[in-house]
């Protein structure tokens, strides 16, 4: 089983948390007979945008039942997860309001990018309100997106300076409700 990302331009489909949660709950219920698991879910804090990670045996399983759903999918790629595993993403026990993009530079390896991000991560400690929670790597080594539970957009900026990683795009997360 492998980790897909999607990416998913909502086009207003979607106006607020409780319809978000209904469209979630109703890929859940299709995708879950056909043994597609739903890792991880967020959606920027306007609802433009979502990010869903699923565990499944292909790229067309997945494609295939969001496709039978209408979901409108922009993206699907295979990742990796870094910096956590995937049983800890499961039980959504971290906090995070921003996801980092970054378009990766061509030509650089997964091993080459673990490397470098293993020697910069104890730079995380030089902005200590933010806290690094995975990152999600293209195998095709195009992206990667890094969550974050920061007070602000400007205090990731600061976070990826410190590790000198690049932004391509900041989204702000809609924080996950109470249970």
């Amino acid at each position: 089983m492998a980790l897909y990302l999607v990416e998913s331009v909502l086009n207003g489909t979607v106006k607020d948390q409780e319809q978000f949660e209904q469209t979630i709950t109703g890929i859940q219920q299709h995708l879950d007979p056909k043994n597609i698991e739903l890792i991880e879910v967020q959606v920027s804090r306007d609802f433009s945008r979502a990010f869903l990670i699923f565990e499944s045996g292909s790229r067309q399983e997945v494609n295939e039942g969001l496709r039978e759903l209408g979901f409108p999918v922009t993206l699907i790629k295979p990742v990796r997860l870094v910096g956590q595993e995937v049983e800890s993403v499961k039980r959504k026990s971290d906090a995070i309001n921003y996801l980092v993009e970054w378009n990766l530079p061509e030509g650089i390896t997964m091993d080459q990018y673990l490397e470098r991000k293993k020697n910069n991560s104890v730079h995380y400690a030089e902005v200590p309100e933010v806290s690094f929670s995975r990152t999600y790597v293209c195998e095709d080594m195009t992206k990667c997106l890094c969550f974050y539970d920061a007070p602000d957009e400007d205090a990731v900026k600061r976070a990826r300076e410190a590790v000198k990683a690049p932004v391509d795009s900041i989204t702000e997360i809609l924080p996950k409700a109470k249970d």
